[in-house]
């Protein structure tokens, strides 16, 4: 195209990449940094060239029947089970995500929430802060060690492989579930056993930890019958999608003491967490900060803007999910 094009960021991002699109672009920000509702960014589609949406935004077939300005949706993050996939190519809308930048601040995150989730870390900071801790005793607060312990993966990709090198460095041992195998190579690398079907691998699990996108392909994935197949002790890490677990059905075995533990980084009706894991002890709950450092933030605007640019030259796009 010829011009400056005109691009919507709908969230606030980080000031490096405002300030690096603003420079290139027709820039128009979200102030306010909350989501904007479905009327907005149908409304949208016909005042900009690209739209930038984030995994709060739900870019559904009514949103892109708004107009026929909008040409590219340059997602900002790696999952893009918000955005219409077939609208927006029935439109010729072409959309693009930011991958691989995140891989390691979601890897470290999920490490995160296995430690907290094993050593208690989430009950132990609430009785310190509410002035009830009486001092240190043998008995209190026993946790469970990662070493010697078995992760088990479900799904195989970057952010999963990466998860298992750091877990690697605790001593624990590495099985996966997948579609397929993984490359030889990598599977020798982590000693990574892998199980043909999911019941397998819950079944040998002592921390299992989710790594599939979402969609209806993956929702509700880990149900009552999968969290049954579970180790008794064993403990649940989401760092993928919301709508990946029945969570209703987590609450229960929680309360149970089916599982041990569970860390959660995301759910399925953001910023909403549901009511029955809120009030459990056992449960590390986390408001989505799976990617969220200074540096992959600025990385994944940075992947955003290479996208957009491609798109103005009439280059392939880097990162072309439709």
């Amino acid at each position: 195209m010829t011009g400056r094009p005109r691009v919507l960021l709908t969230r606030r991002w980080p000031e490096e990449v405002e300030r690096t699109m603003a420079e290139r672009f027709d820039l128009v920000v979200d102030q306010a940094d909350v989501p904007l509702d479905q009327r907005t960014l149908a409304s949208a589609m016909a005042e900009f060239d690209v739209l930038c949406p984030t995994v709060s935004d739900r870019i559904d077939s009514e949103v892109i029947a708004g107009g026929n300005r909008v040409k590219l949706i340059a997602n900002y993050g790696v999952g893009f089970d918000h955005i219409d996939l077939a609208a927006a190519k029935a439109k010729g809308i072409a959309v693009t995500n930011t991958p691989g930048v995140l891989t390691d601040a979601t890897a470290d995150l999920a490490l995160t929430l296995m430690l907290m989730a094993a050593r208690r870390a989430g009950e132990g900071e609430r009785e310190v802060r509410a002035g009830q801790w009486t001092g240190w005793r043998p008995t209190h607060l026993l946790g469970s060690s990662l070493g010697g312990k078995v992760l088990g993966l479900i799904g195989f990709g970057r952010i999963a492989q990466a998860t298992a090198r750091r877990a690697r460095g605790f001593g624990m041992r590495i099985a996966y579930f997948g579609r397929r195998e993984a490359d030889p190579a990598i599977a020798r690398e982590l000693e990574a056993e892998f199980h043909p079907d999911l019941a397998s691998l819950l079944s040998v699990a002592d921390f299992v930890s989710l790594h599939v996108p979402g969609g209806p392909e993956t929702e509700n994935l880990i149900d009552a019958a999968a969290l049954a197949a579970m180790k008794p002790g064993a403990y649940l890490i989401n760092t993928a999608r919301g709508s990946v677990v029945d969570h209703a059905a987590l609450a229960y075995a929680l309360r149970e003491g089916r599982l041990a533990g569970a860390g959660l980084d995301v759910y399925p009706h953001e910023p909403k967490v549901p009511d029955e894991l809120a009030g459990l002890e056992n449960v590390v709950l986390l408001p989505h900060l799976g990617s969220a450092t200074q540096e992959t933030r600025t990385a994944m605007g940075l992947r955003a803007i290479a996208n957009i640019e491609a798109w103005i030259e009439g280059q392939p796009l880097p990162d072309r999910v439709a």
